[in-house]
């Protein structure tokens, strides 16, 4: 088959076989009659058929509410929502699916953690610990916070290579730090920032330890418990599920302490007049209707990536990363940003680069109009790029999808981008 003959020899004897017939999008013809060649599934993941058709046979045969009804359909909803939540907390490693919440995203899953547990647990003066290399998503909510409560917030810089600079952490790590909040893998850099050292050292200091692993869940394995972090924020559309569906994970100890972020229905016990009791956990921060179908949906995904196997998928996608790192070190004038695979051999399979007096945005532009798909500005990482001195950069990201003849083809392009740009800038 077309994608199997692309894989290196490392993976052929163990990767099951992998059409790219399961991703319909992929298959699709582009302007021109192109196929389309997606690399921006750091952004978000095509959705293989398993996954639509999953959403469609909810909405063609039990849509229904969820936990509120006594009848057939709504029993088969509650059952399929549940069995997501209890793939998530198998996914992860937690000790109870009671643990699971659903939000939106990890944007909402982050933003539970700052207004549930940060308001009502930061004082003034603690301080938030981040990393300049954070995604917005992981800045902003603690920067309401910290301006709410009067706390203050620290970032720990990069080195040289543009991985996580731990001497700078272990300086600004103190006894006042009540929170670190770090992506475990950048959506930029491509680092894999080193978390069970960085939970030890916070533990020292009476720290917890929040994750935002939108871009490690579906590329490695990832135990909570070897981990020993107490937040987890994971976002369902990059583990090639829907949007609109993502999770927070936290310890039963903490989410029983702290205060519901939204109120309603479902998250109530009882309701009075003049006061309300909230229902037990997860429920209690799940207020209204939650996305069914999403999380149904996102079933279906967590089923498809298990079947392939993450340790599969993390040989394949690191092999792939060095093949592309090894094609784009062969242009003039490109600069990547963020460690090789030399130097961090767990980092993410993308590349985030550019081309000295050429904006990154004419780049993805020109590639677009012969079918590839890359990003191009900030990766919403506005700090990180104000901190290495550059506007705009370009990513190419990939995954278990992505094969050798798709690097040669944007190589090609990107190469033939490059001298049209130059010759006519």
């Amino acid at each position: 088959m077309e994608t199997i003959k692309n894989f290196p020899k490392i993976c052929k004897k163990n990767f099951p076989l992998i059409d790219k017939k399961d991703f319909p999008l992929l298959e699709n013809n582009f302007k021109n009659k192109n196929t389309i060649i997606y690399l921006d599934h750091a952004a978000t993941t095509q959705k293989p058929i398993q996954v639509l058709e999953k959403i469609d046979e909810y909405y063609k045969n039990f849509n229904a509410n969820v936990h509120r009804g006594a009848h057939q359909l709504s029993a088969k909803a509650t059952e399929e929502f549940e069995n997501s939540r209890s793939l998530i907390a198998k996914y992860v490693n937690a000790y109870s699916t009671k643990e699971i919440i659903f939000t939106r995203n990890a944007t909402e899953a982050i933003n539970l953690v700052a207004r549930s547990w940060g308001e009502f647990t930061l004082k003034e003066n603690d301080e938030i610990l981040l990393s300049i290399m954070e995604h917005h998503s992981n800045i902003v909510p603690w920067q309401m916070v910290a301006a709410k409560n009067k706390c203050k917030l620290k970032f720990v810089g990069i080195d040289q290579d543009g991985r996580l600079d731990i001497n700078d952490f272990k300086s600004k790590l103190t006894t006042k730090t009540k929170l670190v909040s770090l992506l475990h893998i950048s959506n930029t850099l491509g680092c894999c920032n080193p978390i069970k050292e960085i939970t030890k050292l916070a533990r020292d200091k009476g720290s917890l330890v929040l994750l935002d692993a939108c871009q490690s869940l579906a590329h490695q394995k990832l135990d909570i418990n070897e981990l020993g972090i107490d937040f987890l924020a994971g976002s369902g559309h990059k583990l090639c599920g829907p949007t609109g569906i993502g999770f927070l994970w936290s310890r039963k100890e903490i989410l029983e302490k702290i205060p519901p972020f939204f109120g309603g229905g479902e998250m109530i016990q009882d309701v009075f007049e003049e006061k309300s009791t909230w229902a037990e956990l997860p429920h209690k921060f799940e207020a209204g209707t939650p996305a069914i179908a999403e999380a149904i949906g996102l079933a279906a995904a967590i089923n498809y990536i298990n079947n392939i196997g993450l340790d599969r998928i993390s040989e394949y996608e690191k092999e792939i990363t060095k093949y592309l790192f090894k094609k784009l070190k062969q242009i003039e004038d490109l600069e990547i940003i963020g460690p090789s695979p030399k130097i961090d051999p767990n980092r993410a399979a993308l590349a985030t680069f550019y081309v000295k007096e050429i904006h990154s945005n004419d780049i993805a532009e020109i590639l677009d109009s012969k079918g590839i798909c890359i990003r191009s500005g900030h990766h919403c990482c506005q700090p990180l790029h104000r901190h290495i001195g550059i506007n705009s950069t370009a990513r190419i990201s990939m995954n278990f999808t992505t094969t050798k003849e798709d690097i040669n083809t944007f190589i090609e392009k990107l190469k033939e981008t490059i001298s049209f740009l130059k010759l006519n800038s």
